[in-house]
């Protein structure tokens, strides 16, 4: 029996709404209890990430089908080539992020971006780094990247299981700034995954975006804090991402095998 277009599109519309909902709701109710149990804040998010990436990847290795989608990636040897316009990707994803992170704060302000800065100077330098560069990463690569888009991808399309998974990762934040900042760090990160369909390249990602972030001062990006700039790096990281998603699309279609349900038959 075949599904109409209209109710495949309804269920995937569903899909995208309940897989995101019930992770990122358990992660909260997980956090939640965390942070009871341990008191300070920036400790228990760290201690969170590392029980996800426990969680996560037990199932990714004990279970993975559960996770598997579409067609696999492309030979091995065929991802270096992919790194360099990665990597310049990157750049510009950083500063398309930072550029108009800065420009919302200069211009409105954000409450909920100074209070994540009074709680991190609150728990100490020791406590902010173990999570922005230790636990963050691959606690977060594990939830985004590791679960919930390919429990996305079963459904829907590379384009909507990215774009999903990057609005859901920057409002997880909590702040317009840092939601701006990370969006499109998000989508670059699903589209490495993507390609790779493995988590390290995207942990060393974050953690490069991160330890920018730390290191850079908002002082030396000051000259781009305005809409002129925010609004041009920000279409130079679409043109550079849409050049990697139509590589990423076009090296998932070739050679794919379809099997039952539209899933490839190539894991």
């Amino acid at each position: 029996m075949t599904t109409s277009p209209i109710a495949s599109r309804l269920i995937g519309i569903g899909w995208c709404v309940l897989v995101p909902f019930v992770a990122v709701a358990v992660y909260l109710v997980l956090g939640t209890v965390a942070v009871l149990l341990i008191g300070e804040p920036i400790v228990a998010t760290a201690v969170l990430g590392t029980l996800v990436v426990v969680l996560v990847g037990s199932v990714r290795i004990q279970r993975p089908r559960w996770l598997a989608h579409a067609s696999a990636p492309r030979p091995r040897p065929e991802i270096p080539r992919f790194g360099w316009p990665v990597l310049g990707c990157a750049v510009l994803a950083f500063l398309a992020g930072q550029s108009l992170a800065l420009w919302i704060y200069v211009t409105a302000g954000s409450a909920g971006f100074d209070a994540s800065n009074q709680t991190r100077h609150a728990a100490g330098a020791v406590a902010t780094l173990l999570l922005t560069l230790v636990a963050a990463p691959p606690g977060e690569e594990a939830l985004f990247r590791g679960l919930i888009y390919p429990l996305l991808r079963k459904r829907v399309g590379i384009l909507a299981s990215t774009l999903v998974t990057a609005v859901v990762f920057g409002l997880l934040h909590g702040n317009a700034v840092q939601f701006a900042s990370t969006l499109p760090l998000a989508v670059l990160l699903a589209l490495v995954y993507e390609r790779t369909r493995v988590l390290w390249p995207c942990v060393l990602l974050h953690l490069g975006f991160n330890l920018a972030a730390a290191l850079v001062p908002a002082q030396a990006l000051g000259a781009l804090a305005n809409p002129v700039s925010a609004v041009f790096l920000r279409l130079a990281f679409a043109g550079c991402a849409l050049g990697l998603y139509r590589r990423v699309a076009g090296g998932t279609a070739t050679g794919a095998v379809r099997g039952a349900g539209g899933e490839s038959a190539m894991q």
